[in-house]
C-alpha cells in the first residue's frame, strides 16, 4: 500500500534528479515560462496564455522550500477497488452519475512532474473522472427525454476471456449565451499558501477567460478568504469587465486559511443576487489547505449540504500542489451539487471555463442515479469500474432523499463495466449457476440488461424514472473508437493504480491502441503523449 501523503525525502530526490538533468522550457510560441518535464504543449501562446503544467522542482520561484522544512502534504482518501459480484447473489449494480475530471488534469501534473506510477498517491487515481474528462461521439437525447444512451459490448483488452461493456449518456448542449442569466460568487482563496505561480496568478487568468464569456444579463460578485474574509464586489453587471478585472487582478495572497465562513458568505451574497430560474452558483477556488475556523471534512460537508438547499450550486477548482487537498475538494463538490476540475495551466482554464462552460455552469439534471440490472442468461459475473465513491445500495435508487450527481448542458457521463459471460467463473468465486434463478423471461429475451435512470429536473423534489433495455444488437466483434479510446484510458488507469484486475493491461498495449484509432482531437493526442512519458517515468527510458 502505498502512502497517504508523499514523502519529502521523494520530493528532494526529485528535485535532485531535475536539478542534474536540467529543466529548460521550450521555445516558439509559448513565453519564456518553466516547462514541466516531458511537456508537449499543444496550445499556442495566444491560446491558452503560454502557462505549461507547472513542474514545482524545475522553477525555484515556486518550487516547494524544503530545506526551510516544507512537507508535502497532500491528501487524498483512498480507494477500495470493488471485484467481480455475482449476478445471482447481486443482481442490481447502483451508483451516482459523477462528471468530475480533476483526477485525470492532477495525475497528468504528477507524470509531466515525473513521478513514477508507484509515486502517485492511494486515492489519486480515480477511473471514472479520468475516462469522463474526454468528450465522446455520442448520439444525443430523442425529444422529451434529457439523454442520449449509447452501448457497445465487446472483447475486453485486457482480459480475452471477459467482455467490456460501455455506457455513454449524453445531454443536449446549449450556446452559454442562450443560456439563462447567470448569477456567480467566485470564492477565492487568497492566503498565504495561493501565492505560487500556480495558483493564485494561474487562478486569476483562469477567471478571466471566464469573465470574458459573461454579459449585461450576468451578475459577478467576489469574496476572498484568508485570515479573514472581504466582500471584493458585489452583483458587478457581467459586460463591466473592467471592474471585474480590476478587482481579480487586485488580489494579494497572505495570511492564514478560514475557509469556513468565507463559504457561508459566499452562499449569502449569491442568495442575495439570486436570480429564479437562472444558473445560481458559487465557484470556490483553493488549494484546500484550510487551517482556520471549520477545518474538518465533516464539518465542511454539513455545512455545504445545508446551503444548497438554496438551490445554488456549488463549483470547485483546485490549484498548486505540495499542500493540495484533493479529499476535501471533492467532499465539497459532491456535497454542494456541483462539480469538480483541477486547473493544471491555463490551457485547462480554457477547456473547463470556456470550451465546456454550457456543461459546467448550467444544470439540466439532478441527483442522477443509474441502476443496471443483469441478465444471468448473458451474464455471470461483473465488475464496475470506478465510480467507488459513488456506489449507492440497490434500496437508495428510489430513495429521493439520497444525493447523487449533477449534470450539466452537454455533458456525457460514460460507463464501463468488465463482464463474465454466462459459463464463465473467475478465478476468485466459486459460485455454481443456479437454473432456479433463470426465470423464462431472462431466458427467452436478447436482452443482456436494463439501464434505469433516476433523476430530478432542477428545483424539483421528485424524481423521474427511465429505462433501456439493452441487448445482443449491441454486442460488436469490431468496435468502435469511443469503446476502444475509453478503455484504453481504464486500461492507463488500473495500471497507474496498480489495480488486481489488471489482467494483461500493459503501457505498450494502451499505446498500441492508441496509435491503431483515429485521436480526433488534442487531448486525446495529448493523453497519448501522456501515456509514453509514463511508461518512460516507470522504465527510466522513453517510448
Amino acid at each position: 500500500m502505498k502512502n497517504r501523503k508523499i514523502s519529502t525525502i521523494a520530493g528532494i530526490s526529485m528535485a535532485m534528479m531535475l536539478a542534474l538533468s536540467g529543466c529548460s522550457g521550450s521555445s516558439g510560441d509559448t513565453a519564456a515560462v518553466p516547462q514541466a518535464k516531458g511537456y508537449t504543449g499543444g496550445a499556442t501562446a495566444a491560446e491558452s496564455g503560454a502557462v505549461a503544467y507547472y513542474d514545482s522542482y524545475c522553477d525555484p520561484g515556486y518550487a516547494p522550500d524544503y530545506e526551510a522544512g516544507e512537507f508535502n502534504t497532500e491528501e487524498y482518501d483512498a480507494v477500495k477497488e470493488s471485484g467481480f459480484a455475482s449476478v445471482i447473489k447481486s443482481p442490481l449494480s447502483t451508483f451516482g452519475a459523477d462528471v468530475d475530471t480533476a483526477s485525470y488534469a492532477n495525475i497528468r501534473r504528477m507524470i509531466s512532474n515525473g513521478y513514477k506510477p508507484e509515486d502517485i498517491p492511494d486515492g489519486a487515481v480515480r477511473a471514472e473522472e479520468m475516462i469522463n474528462y474526454f468528450s465522446y461521439s455520442y448520439n444525443g437525447p430523442k425529444d422529451g427525454e434529457p439523454f442520449g444512451v449509447n452501448a457497445v459490448i465487446a472483447k475486453c483488452p485486457w482480459n480475452e476471456d471477459n467482455l467490456l461493456l460501455h455506457l455513454g449518456l449524453q445531454t443536449q448542449a446549449i450556446d452559454f449565451s442562450d443560456a439563462g442569466d447567470s448569477n456567480i460568487v467566485f470564492l477565492i482563496d487568497v492566503s498565504g499558501s495561493m501565492s505560487d505561480q500556480n495558483k493564485l496568478p494561474l487562478l486569476q487568468q483562469a477567471f478571466g477567460l471566464l469573465v470574458d464569456e459573461l454579459g449585461a444579463k450576468d451578475r459577478v460578485s467576489i469574496v476572498t478568504y484568508a485570515s479573514g474574509n472581504r466582500i471584493v464586489i458585489d452583483g458587478v453587471p457581467g459586460n463591466e469587465k473592467e471592474t471585474i478585472m480590476d478587482a481579480l487582478n487586485g488580489l494579494k495572497a497572505g495570511g492564514s486559511t478560514n475557509g469556513g465562513s468565507a463559504i457561508q458568505m459566499a452562499y449569502e451574497l449569491a442568495e442575495d443576487n439570486f436570480i429564479a430560474n437562472g444558473n445560481n452558483r458559487v465557484i470556490l477556488a483553493s488549494d484546500g489547505d484550510w487551517n482556520v475556523g471549520i477545518t474538518s471534512q465533516s464539518e465542511m460537508s454539513e455545512l455545504i449540504k445545508k446551503e444548497k438547499e438554496s438551490g445554488i450550486y456549488l463549483s470547485v477548482l483546485g490549484f498548486g500542489m505540495g499542500n493540495y487537498s484533493d479529499s476535501r475538494m471533492q467532499t465539497l463538490a459532491d456535497d454542494g451539487n456541483g462539480n469538480y476540475a483541477y486547473i493544471d495551466s491555463l490551457r485547462e482554464a480554457k477547456k473547463v471555463l470556456v470550451e465546456e462552460l454550457g456543461a459546467n455552469m448550467v444544470a439540466v439534471a439532478d441527483d442522477v442515479k443509474l441502476q443496471i440490472e443483469f441478465n444471468p442468461t448473458y451474464v455471470s459475473e461483473y465488475r464496475l469500474i470506478g465510480y467507488e465513491n459513488r456506489r449507492l445500495n440497490a434500496e437508495d435508487f428510489e430513495d429521493d432523499t439520497k444525493d447523487a450527481g449533477e449534470i450539466g448542458a452537454g455533458h456525457s457521463v460514460t460507463v464501463l463495466y468488465e463482464l463474465v459471460p454466462a459459463g464463465e467463473e473467475t478465478e476468485e468465486s466459486d459460485l455454481k449457476y443456479q437454473e432456479s434463478a433463470l426465470t423464462d423471461l431472462a431466458q427467452n429475451s436478447n436482452e443482456w440488461l436494463t439501464l434505469a435512470i433516476r433523476y430530478k429536473n432542477p428545483g424539483e423534489d421528485e424524481s423521474r424514472l427511465l429505462e433501456y433495455p439493452i441487448g445482443a444488437d449491441c454486442l460488436s466483434d469490431d468496435p468502435n473508437n469511443d469503446y476502444l479510446f475509453s478503455a484504453a484510458v481504464a486500461e492507463f488507469s488500473m495500471l497507474l493504480s496498480d489495480s488486481s484486475y489488471k489482467g494483461s493491461a500493459s503501457y505498450e498495449h494502451v499505446l498500441e491502441t492508441l496509435s491503431d484509432i483515429r485521436l480526433n482531437d488534442e487531448y486525446r493526442e495529448e493523453f497519448k503523449d501522456l501515456v509514453a512519458m509514463a511508461y518512460g517515468n516507470a522504465n527510466n527510458t522513453q517510448w
